[in-house]
């Protein structure tokens, strides 16, 4: 039996999306990523970088759950590291090359540690701004990461969505269907405490996997059969605290930076008024919403990509100009 890649120079799902990529945003051997790993605690963190001295800002891209880094390397990491930044896209633990510790069940409360850790290691490094930008269930986590961080840590978040688990709504129709979402996630949350906390469950069951990218070939063929993002298994204990996690500063108090959505104007998993339950509550910071016109929920297609691009270029901009 072969070992899993440990790099994503020689993992190939990664490669075969490129074809259902606008051109533009295919890497060749000269615009790949350089690939680091962080150490945290005993976990061995994958990293995409795109490091430049000369950039003016940083910016920190998050996956969600069915996704990982080097797809946000795809989507919008090069082309922001062409635009002039610095960009980092971590795996975060579970998913992509990250090595997790042998014997460690990692929970939602452990993603936000670890990008608090991160943003404050790249802060240490130097004192440029650093601004976050999560899909999916990484935009959430982009908030909860600033509401944690020390003040002036965090520039700006952008995210594709904001959806907070702990609203039934948001349960029902972000769940592989009402059932799960009322009957299964009670259940799991039974387990996750218990001795059986660490049994996994494979995300496109727990969630509408079935609506992460419009595009139905590269659904199939493609991201569907990806161990490291759509076809990955988390732990009971992983579901349990994502569904229940309560951020740090609940969002009428939330002042720590401004906030960024780009939300896919054709998501069939997490359209807007999902996160408007969330962006609707906060007024003491400016929030924008941008549609990105034809785009998915993993957005694949223009004219949303450029529009991605050129929003999240204009926010970094604005939030972090000396």
């Amino acid at each position: 039996m072969t070992s899993a890649p440990r790099y994503y120079r020689d993992q190939p799902d990664w490669r075969a999306l490129q074809a259902f990529l606008p051109e533009r945003l295919r890497l060749d051997a000269a615009r790949e990523p350089a690939e680091e790993f962080w150490e945290w605690g005993a976990h061995r963190i994958h990293l995409d970088t795109y490091r430049n001295p000369r950039a003016t800002a940083k910016v920190i891209l998050h996956h969600g759950v069915g996704t990982n880094g080097r797809q946000m390397t795809l989507i919008l990491g090069s082309r922001l590291a062409r635009r002039g930044f610095e960009v980092i896209a971590p795996d975060n633990l579970g998913y992509g090359m990250t090595a997790v510790a042998p014997g460690t069940i990692p929970t939602y409360d452990d993603w936000v540690a670890l990008v608090v850790d991160l943003v404050a290691a790249e802060r240490a490094h130097d004192d440029r701004p650093v601004v976050l930008y999560g899909l999916s269930a990484g935009g959430m986590l982009t908030y909860h990461v600033a509401a944690e961080a020390p003040k002036g840590d965090v520039s700006g978040i952008a995210g594709m969505t904001f959806l907070d688990q702990r609203i039934r709504r948001v349960r029902d129709e972000t769940a592989h269907d009402v059932l799960t979402a009322r009957v299964g996630m009670p259940l799991i949350s039974a387990v996750a405490g218990t001795a059986a906390g660490g049994l996994r469950v494979p995300m496109r069951l727990a969630s509408k996997m079935r609506t992460l990218a419009n595009d139905r070939e590269a659904m199939r063929s493609v991201l569907l059969k990806d161990r490291t993002a759509a076809a990955n298994w988390v732990s009971a204990r992983f579901l349990d605290s994502y569904a229940r996690y309560t951020p740090a500063v609940e969002y009428e108090d939330f002042q720590a930076c401004p906030i960024l959505l780009t939300q896919p104007a054709a998501d069939r998993w997490t359209p807007l008024h999902l996160s408007e339950a969330v962006l609707s509550r906060i007024t003491r910071v400016p929030v924008r919403t941008v549609l990105l016109d034809n785009a998915g929920h993993l957005p694949m297609e223009d004219p949303g990509l450029r529009q991605m691009e050129d929003a999240v270029v204009e926010f970094v901009l604005d939030h972090t100009a000396a």
